[in-house]
């Protein structure tokens, strides 16, 4: 079932389209939601995060890129320093009345 699913994302072929040899195609599409419900997905990460630890062969990278993150104030939709400019005040239009 492993190598169906991991065949069909890394092909991105439809699942109807899967090679036999990996059995039906309906298991195979099916079985990747029931393992997110029923949190299989993130035992099966924890596990092999766990293994990987133990054997040393886990090593974090922390990058921050700093000009990702910062924005202008402006951009930020901070408000400027000094009084709050006048909204302008509405002129009628020279079409017709609304009526």
């Amino acid at each position: 079932m492993i190598d169906a699913i991991a065949f069909k994302y890394r092909t991105g072929t439809p699942w109807m389209d899967l090679p036999e040899h990996f059995g039906s195609w309906k298991g195979a599409h099916n079985r990747p939601q029931m393992w997110a419900a029923d949190s299989t997905w993130e035992k099966v990460f924890t596990t092999l995060l766990a293994q990987a630890d133990a054997e040393g062969d886990l090593e974090w990278i922390v990058s921050v890129d700093s000009t990702v993150v910062r924005a202008h104030q402006h951009a930020a939709g901070a408000r400027r320093k000094g009084p709050r400019p006048v909204s302008r005040t509405t002129m009628p239009s020279d079409g017709p009345a609304a009526g």
